[in-house]
């Protein structure tokens, strides 16, 4: 194996030459891994798609809801990209979801004491307002089942705040931010493991709150539900989870800008209750209640050598047209198939690209790409949804398929547009090494750090789960977790050109190296039952 020095240069060398040798035509037979990168690096950074590709996706088609009319789209957008990139065996792998939801436009405006346009989303998959509803406020905060006695009989005819208003949340930290080493090296630090058998309860109860709550203020007659957004600054969400057949929620649900929240319950606290118009014209879909994830491949020269993976999750929440969370990996994902296939050489490995559906509703898409086809674990087949997502993390043995041995290493995408400083090797030691060959090409890019710790919440971790060797970037947070995150922020404009440049490329030569190396990442045990972390721990019956 050559040192870092003496492969800077062959890249740098190489790149040179490209330089002159563009017309050149298509390689027929594989060259050396170094003459490969400095091709991707070539590529990727003099002829860029990516920014482009993410315009495409995010400006003319926008927002991608799991099942909605857009996502659908945006899915058949996809296919063609791939195809035309020169992909193989590009193709839509169905999974069991649920509800279609599509939102075609809404309106909320305060009528009294004053005129006022507000800022404030539809809850997604929360039922259409059947005309422009106008009712005066309530105030009445709920969290609890054992809240609903206190209003019982003063709701009817009301639109009702169900939020409790808290302090105005301004930003305590950064709201724009780079990592700086130090902010690396404190990652650098393994992820004690804890298991606590009542938890998945508790989550399934909290989740479920919200449809119970809907039901309550239906039968005592209020017109529709308001809660409060999570962030300030005119930001909001939609988030909203309750997308079964026959389990949606019963009232119309708006989520509301902490400002014109806040507006709202002064007026009430020191005046008559202000009034407000809600409008909201959204279509439910119940023609196929399958989702689907997108795979291409590029073909690998041995088939006996299994095949290595990148991945991204395609479709996002309604507030904004879902750009970092998640086009940006999506976008790297398509760009960096692009890069590989434009090297017009076979890798040794297939080389395999995913776009995962349902990533926002619990890794809805992943989960079903393992389960057809690398490992299952016993889940009730009644449970759906969040319910199903809570459950299977915690439901043992897992038993591996035929194709478990053949995945031999899986990168995710999925923080945002910030460039990558290396990767995390969530707790495997045994990985550093080889993770850290792969990416010292990278380095002079600034991707060269690794770091022990684990990341949570995206589609590399049922991977992890079940014992795979899936990894996750460092990147750098930029305004991502504060402000864009879900938000109506989260447009073009919060992208990062010289960043998503950098992904793809780097994407790409991981991708590569690991395709045709000799080496293979080391896989962590397959996990078995744990035990409480705390077998005397005593559960507060508020809980």
């Amino acid at each position: 194996m050559s040192s870092f020095s003496d492969r800077r240069f062959v890249l740098v060398f190489a790149a040179s030459l490209l330089a002159v040798s563009a017309s050149l035509p298509t390689l027929a037979a594989p060259d050396g891994d170094n003459a490969a990168i400095a091709r991707i690096i070539d590529e990727g950074m003099n002829r860029s798609e990516a920014m482009a590709t993410a315009s495409a996706l995010m400006d003319r088609i926008g927002a991608r809801l799991t099942n909605s009319e857009n996502h659908r789209k945006a899915e058949s957008w996809a296919m063609e990209q791939l195809r035309k990139q020169g992909l193989a065996n590009v193709h839509a792998e169905p999974f069991e979801f649920g509800l279609g939801w599509n939102l075609d436009s809404h309106s909320l405006t305060m009528v009294s004491p004053r005129v006022l346009p507000m800022t404030g989303i539809p809850v997604a998959w929360s039922p259409p307002t059947s005309v422009t509803v106008r009712a005066a406020i309530v105030i009445a905060p709920m969290a609890r089942e054992e809240h609903f006695a206190e209003w019982k009989g003063k709701l009817a005819g009301k639109i009702v705040l169900v939020s409790l208003p808290s302090e105005t949340a301004e930003s305590k930290g950064p709201v724009f931010e780079r990592y700086s080493d130090a902010d690396i090296a404190a990652l650098d630090k393994y992820t004690k493991p804890v298991f606590d058998p009542d938890a998945p309860a508790l989550q399934v109860r909290g989740r479920q709150f919200q449809g119970k709550l809907a039901a309550f203020l239906k039968a005592e007659g209020a017109l529709a539900m308001v809660k409060l957004s999570y962030r300030d600054g005119k930001l909001v969400h939609g988030e909203g989870y309750d997308f079964q057949p026959g389990q949606t929620l019963a009232v119309p649900a708006i989520e509301l800008a902490q400002e014109d929240y806040r507006r709202l319950v002064r007026l009430a606290k020191t005046g008559p209750a202000p009034e407000i118009e809600i409008a909201v014209a959204a279509r439910y879909d119940s023609s196929d209640l399958m989702a689907d994830n997108i795979i291409a491949e590029i073909p690998g020269s041995d088939p006996k050598a299994g095949y290595v993976m990148a991945g991204a999750h395609f479709d996002s929440w309604i507030a904004g047209d879902g750009a970092s969370d998640n086009g940006a990996g999506s976008v790297t994902v398509i760009e960096a198939a692009r890069l590989l296939a434009k090297l017009g050489i076979k890798p040794r490995r297939t080389i395999r690209f995913a776009l995962w559906s349902g990533e926002e509703q619990g890794l809805l898409g992943s989960r079903a790409y393992i389960e057809q086809h690398l490992a299952t674990r016993p889940v009730d087949p009644a449970l759906k949804g969040i319910d199903s997502y809570v459950a299977w993390r915690n439901a043992f043995p897992i038993t591996p398929k035929a194709e478990y041995k053949e995945l031999k290493a899986y990168f995710n995408m999925d923080n945002g547009s910030g460039r990558f400083r290396g990767i995390y090797t969530e707790g495997n030691l045994g990985a550093d090494k080889l993770l850290r060959e792969w990416l010292s090409p990278f380095n002079m890019l600034g991707a060269d750090k690794l770091v022990a710790s684990k990341t949570t919440g995206t589609d590399h971790v049922y991977l992890q789960a079940i014992g795979l060797p899936g990894y996750q970037f460092i990147q750098d947070p930029l305004d991502y977790d504060s402000r864009v995150h879900h938000t109506n922020l989260d447009t073009v404009d919060h992208m990062r050109a010289e960043a998503m440049r950098q992904a793809a490329v780097i994407m790409a030569g991981m991708l590569w190296q690991a395709a045709n190396s000799d080496k293979e990442l080391p896989r962590a045990v397959l996990p078995s039952q744990p035990a409480p972390t705390d077998p005397f721990k005593v559960r507060d019956p508020a809980q």
